[in-house]
């Protein structure tokens, strides 16, 4: 069936339903929200003489859900424009609409007969062959298509969402029995590709994958607590990013997302999970049962495992419980050997081994808790999946873990892991010690630049389903690194495309950098069809090396910052007027100089989540690397389109004096950094570097020429330098901006005038580059740039000086 989804209906604007609304309508959906009616007119609404007929009153509770989600930080849309692609409503009065939906997403209380009751109602209403579909995470699928229809069951499945939709990729997709194929394949492709998921096929048990593993993991370490006497500083120390886990870790995140929530699913897995050996774990430890009757949930009753208070001086200060006393009391730091052993040790892989294998009280508690989660794991196989991948992507896309168990395990050491077990006098799951016998060293391989999997049946490797699609840098670069040197490397994608691949710390641009990319555009120009600049780090890049400018500044080596610049901006101009396409690959922060590179490439192919900008104002530069001089020539060629030329000056101008950055890929083109018709976006990061190889193979194919150098950049010169200065001069004089600011702003705008030209004038992009370069290198000298600069590398906090 050749299926399109255009429109998509979310019945329930709670949490869940206003932020899925969100994310739909980030995707490009025309989304219909609807929610129920208020019982009674309130005091409030009959001072505004509102009636129960009024309109204002009958969407009151959805309108009002979906803007408390939209001024939620941080923001479920990518840019808030995104507002009129959702259209609210009420069941009431717009039920009938849903005969114009193609999916209807049921996400209302987590009640079965309520949901049946609505059910019945939509049956209605819906046209036969549209998508019908619930977010319920604890209600058995199967349970709620009784009584309906053979086309609602067909067309019925759950799609499981996690909150917040926007930002944690996994999508669970749970068909029943009675689901047609085409359904489930078709919202699985669809998370994938229109809404950037990490969709996983589950089945029908309780609380399908992600939460089953993950609130086991969770209520494991809290009966661990008293077990080892730890305390609420130590457990998150331990299970935060050193465990290649988020910043919040275990007890921050409970509060966060609530302990009531996590005390409600552990509930419901140690009712409905009765063969669970493991269930004894699901039931509240006695600290946790004296929070929840204490009502100290978390955020949302202002305490829980963390308390803010003000001090006499009107001070934020953080408190952790003393699970002994009950007590809060200032939060105290926390220091482990091992832990400290850990921080020298990036890869993740080798850090999760020295985590289990550590001397001190740190390494007995990872040994304990790794054990756990391992034998739980292997002793959900065939319970909850058959295959193993899908247990380690929904704990990294759903909980946000780097590794999940079964890579944790194979980073530990198959065997080293099962001996462990034994020792500890744990019954290792058969098909765990079948894998052993059969001489199996690892539920991973890699093969052809592809992972395959090991299967707990037939005991053999496949190749994890879609994988053939995507481009996973770190699989390649055993066999396909062409060149590299200590900040990069080439590693050819195949097809005729290589990729420059940045691992500086924070991908920080220095000059290893800039040789690689030379190295590969010279390689390219001879063998290749041409570059994608990419990489898998968490981020693309943090911007220029500000360490080794300061170190120059500090020892006022002049000629050698004036070099860095000039190697930064031929690099740059490099990728504008290479004899191949090169296509950028950004996603996370791409800031500064990572901007700037982005700005000379013949096309950007952004990730959906990427923060982009030109920074350098807030470190007391201007942007040297050519963005100066790029976001002149942009204006330049703005006013062909008929811009208004100071409106279009100043627009620009601002951007880079207020050092914007993009929350979203969408929004970079409002700022304009990418170029409409020209870059594009990617939802699925997985996805990005693959899509930025079919992008440099369409330049190819469709005969790319080297672009020819402008010269015939329109720059205003006095007329436009005078309005910058007139405001830089009103600015200061209201206090809303320091001296130094008011000098660096100036600066910037001598560059994008040109100069002091009497009158507007074309000029060419090496006129402008040797005006950025000379601006930059003055404000170097400047004692408050250095001051700014260090309080960043010291700090990593801006200084308004």
């Amino acid at each position: 069936m050749n299926r399109i989804v255009r429109k998509i209906a979310v019945l329930g604007s709670g949490i869940m339903g206003s932020r899925i609304a969100c994310h739909l309508a980030n995707a490009g959906y025309q989304v219909l929200l609807l929610d129920i009616i208020p019982r009674e007119l309130s005091e409030e609404d009959k001072k505004k003489g509102l009636t129960e007929q009024s309109h204002i009153f009958r969407n009151k509770i959805v309108n009002a859900s979906l803007e408390s989600a939209i001024r939620s930080k941080p923001s479920p849309l990518f840019k808030n424009s995104l507002r009129k692609n959702i259209t609210t409503g009420n069941y009431e009065d717009d039920l009938s609409k849903l005969g114009d939906q193609d999916w209807i997403i049921e996400a209302i209380v987590e009640r079965l007969d309520i949901k049946q009751s609505l059910y019945e109602k939509v049956e209605k209403v819906r046209r036969k062959g549209s998508l019908i579909t619930t977010n319920t995470s604890g209600i058995p699928i199967h349970l709620l298509i009784e009584g309906r229809s053979d086309d609602f069951r067909k067309h019925f499945c759950g799609t499981h969402f996690f909150n917040p939709p926007r930002y944690l990729r996994l999508l669970e997709i749970i068909p029943t029995k009675e689901t047609s194929q085409e359904v489930t394949s078709f919202l699985v492709e669809l998370g994938d590709k229109m809404l950037g998921k990490t969709t996983i096929l589950c089945k029908d048990t309780p609380a399908f994958i992600a939460n089953r593993i993950g609130v086991f993991s969770i209520m494991a370490l809290l009966h661990t607590v008293k077990k080892m006497n730890l305390t609420v500083e130590e457990i998150d120390k331990l299970t935060g990013p050193a465990l290649g886990r988020p910043k919040s870790a275990t007890l921050r995140t409970s509060d966060v997302v609530g302990l009531d929530t996590m005390i409600h699913v552990a509930n419901g897995l140690y009712k409905n999970c009765p063969q669970d050996a493991a269930k004894e774990f699901f039931i509240l430890p006695d600290f946790v049962q004296k929070m929840a009757d204490n009502n100290w949930l978390g955020d949302k009753t202002g305490q829980g495992f963390y308390k803010k208070i003000k001090d006499e001086k009107g001070k934020t200060q953080i408190l952790a419980l003393n699970l002994e006393s009950f007590e809060y009391a200032p939060v105290q730091k926390v220091k482990f050997g091992t832990l400290e052993n850990a921080k020298a040790v990036e890869n993740i892989k080798a850090r999760t081994k020295l985590l289990f294998e550590g001397k001190d009280k740190a390494g007995e508690f990872y040994r304990h808790m790794f054990l756990n989660l391992f034998d739980y794991v292997s002793k959900r196989i065939p319970e909850i999946t058959d295959d193993i991948y899908k247990i380690d992507l929904a704990m990294k896309a759903g909980f946000g873990w780097e590794l999940g168990p079964f890579e944790a395990w194979d980073a530990i050491g198959f065997d080293l892991v099962i001996d462990a077990l034994q020792k500890n006098s744990v019954e290792v799951a058969p098909w765990i010690l079948e894998l052993k016998k059969n001489g199996i060293k690892s539920f991973y391989e890699l093969k052809d630049g592809n992972r395959h999997f090991i299967d707990a049946t037939s005991k053999s490797y496949n190749i994890i389903p879609g994988s053939s699609e995507l481009i996973i840098l770190s699989d390649l670069k055993q066999n396909k690194t062409l060149w590299k040197n200590s900040g990069c490397s080439i590693i050819d994608l195949g097809d005729g495309v290589i990729n420059l691949e940045f691992h500086t710390k924070m991908n920080t641009i220095g000059g290893e950098i800039l040789q690689g990319l030379h190295k590969a555009i010279d390689m390219a120009s001879e063998n290749f069809r041409g570059v994608v600049i990419g990489n898998e780090a968490a981020n693309f890049s943090a911007g220029a090396n500000l360490g080794l400018v300061f170190m120059f500044a500090v020892e006022q080596e002049w000629d050698e910052i004036d070099f860095a610049i000039r190697a930064f901006q031929k690099a740059s101009m490099r990728i504008r007027y290479s004899p191949v396409p090169v296509v950028l690959a950004s996603h996370g922060l791409t800031l500064g100089g990572g901007c700037e590179m982005s700005l000379h490439a013949d096309k950007v192919r952004a990730a959906a989540e990427t923060y982009t900008g030109l920074v350098e104002f807030g470190v007391g530069l201007i942007p040297g690397g050519g963005g100066s001089k790029e976001f002149t020539k942009r204006f330049s060629d703005s006013l062909e389109d008929g811009d208004i030329e100071l409106n279009s000056l100043r627009n620009r101008f601002l951007t880079i004096a207020q050092a914007k950055v993009s929350t979203s890929a969408a929004e970079a083109f409002d700022l304009g950094i990418y170029r409409r018709g020209i870059d594009v976006v990617t939802m699925n990061k997985d996805r990005l570097i693959a899509d930025a190889k079919s992008d440099v193979i369409s330049l190819a194919d469709a005969g790319y020429n080297e672009p020819v150098p402008s010269s015939s950049i329109r720059v205003l010169g006095k007329s436009a330098l005078g309005m910058i200065y007139a405001g830089t001069n009103s600015m200061l004089a209201g206090h809303y901006i320091s001296e130094h600011d008011q000098l660096i702003s100036k600066k910037l705008g001598w560059v994008m005038c040109g100069g002091d030209l009497s009158a507007p004038s074309l000029v060419s992009e090496q006129y402008l580059l040797d005006l950025e370069r000379e601006a930059f290198l003055s404000l170097c000298g400047e004692k408050k740039t250095l001051e700014r600069i260090q309080s960043i590398l010291t700090t990593g906090k801006p200084l308004r000086n």
